[in-house]
């Protein structure tokens, strides 16, 4: 019998390449189709329900549906949605981001976490002058073609490790591009900082994720933090931090773990309130390249939707009702997460691990937990079995992310924590027979 799914699905296909708008919600035979969601439970067309550890790539704080949220937009709709003028709303959510995070003296809002990390190597280089960025290796900033390069790379292609190769992800990535962007590895101070030194006039600067998601989910060290700052202020260049996903780690970001601050930092997902949003923050000094009153304006900028109401007012909500106590409770609950999944993994003896921060974490079918990009590459043999995982966890009520990574919301509790580890239980003991062949 064909699923209601399926019917949607080829019907997809007549008009949507591949069937989908994104790739990420993608699978075999068809995707699955959202009918609602209220809180942190999703039901599909067919009338399944599930725990949601997705959150619309990690994007949903507080879940679906939020009351709070709910009502403040159902409110502003009624006034309208988007205007050619700026609206005090605008005004009360920045006053209250900047308030929020010691690094934030300005801040300038846009339409998604891709435009924010696009607007900020632009900035950086409108500051410094300078065309180079640096990043590191794996790690996912978006679908701008400088900030995307070697997100993908693999074995074949990503060279050596005191020099990685700068590998593109779209056919057709002009080699300029290529060439503009300077690899590193992930918490290695002395390779990084070699690498850098052989392009110190070159680079406008160093784009870190403190928690990259891709690169495995660990956590980027605070010496390794450190060392960046320093060499980019010896050197003329910006640090500059993608909190895209990472903002929701802590009251005030990742970065309120560290010794250091950023320049400049990329916001997005969540700070939109389950709205397209992103924002682009930083020091006075640097963020004055985007001022219109400045006799000239080094990076003319705009967007038709930025800062639009809506967006704003459900920002603004999620932002206020994501409190010290509420970061606290939702820390310790993922806290409590890791440790049982841990546990689980260490009772049945499967080669895996867990890792993640905050309200984040990442399983992965490893006996040690990697260290970088390339520890924590996963082969074509390990994407199937993780592949398994993902599809037994699916059939047991629960959704991942696609890397069988885990982000948190409010409205969760031990219940749905007991349930994901009890789910991850009977998938490891599927999954041990077929890893110790």
């Amino acid at each position: 019998m064909t699923t209601k799914s399926e019917q949607l699905f080829n019907q997809a296909k007549q008009v949507m390449p591949g069937g989908v708008s994104r790739n990420t919600i993608f699978r075999k035979p068809y995707p699955f189709y959202a009918a609602s969601g209220k809180g942190c439970y999703v039901t599909d067309v067919e009338g399944v329900t599930r725990i949601d550890f997705a959150n619309n790539m990690a994007s949903l704080i507080h879940g679906h549906a939020y009351v709070p949220i709910v009502e403040a937009v159902s409110a502003q709709l009624t006034k309208g949605s988007c205007f050619t003028m700026a609206t005090e709303v605008e005004i009360e959510y920045a006053t209250l981001l900047c308030e929020r995070v010691p690094s934030f003296d300005k801040i300038r809002f846009v339409n998604s976490g891709t435009e924010a990390v696009m607007a900020m190597l632009k900035a950086s280089r409108a500051f410094t002058g300078k065309a180079k960025i640096a990043k590191v290796e794996g790690a996912y900033h978006g679908a701008y073609d400088y900030a995307e390069v070697s997100q993908t790379a693999n074995p074949n292609n990503w060279g050596d490790i005191d020099k990685p190769s700068s590998i593109p992800v779209a056919v057709g990535t002009p080699e300029k591009a290529l060439e503009d962007v300077v690899i590193i590895p992930f918490n290695d101070v002395d390779r990084a900082i070699k690498i850098l030194d052989q392009h110190k006039d070159d680079i406008a600067c160093i784009l870190v994720d403190l928690l990259p998601h891709r690169v495995g989910l660990i956590p980027a060290s605070d010496e390794f933090v450190c060392a960046l700052r320093k060499w980019a202020d010896d050197n003329a260049s910006l640090l500059v931090f993608d909190e895209v996903i990472t903002f929701r780690t802590n009251y005030s970001g990742a970065q309120q773990n560290y010794s250091v601050e950023p320049d400049l930092t990329a916001l997005g997902k969540m700070i939109g309130g389950g709205f397209p949003t992103g924002a682009l923050a930083g020091s006075d000094k640097v963020m004055k390249v985007l001022d219109p009153t400045e006799p000239k304006v080094l990076l003319p900028h705009s967007g038709t939707f930025s800062a639009n109401p809506v967006t704003m007012t459900a920002g603004l909500i999620a932002m206020r009702n994501f409190d010290q106590k509420a970061v606290a409770k939702l820390n310790d609950l993922a806290t409590y997460a890791r440790k049982e999944i841990t546990k689980v993994i260490k009772d049945i003896g499967i080669a895996a691990c867990v890792t993640g921060a905050g309200t984040m974490f990442r399983v992965h079918l490893k006996t040690q937990p990697p260290k970088n990009y390339r520890e924590a590459y996963v082969n074509k043999d390990e994407n199937k079995l993780v592949n398994a995982l993902l599809e037994h966890m699916f059939a047991n009520g629960v959704m991942l992310i696609n890397t069988c990574s885990a982000t948190l919301s409010t409205t969760m509790t031990i219940k749905e924590i007991d349930h994901l580890v009890a789910a991850f239980k009977s998938g490891f003991e599927m999954l041990l027979p077929k890893m110790s062949k």
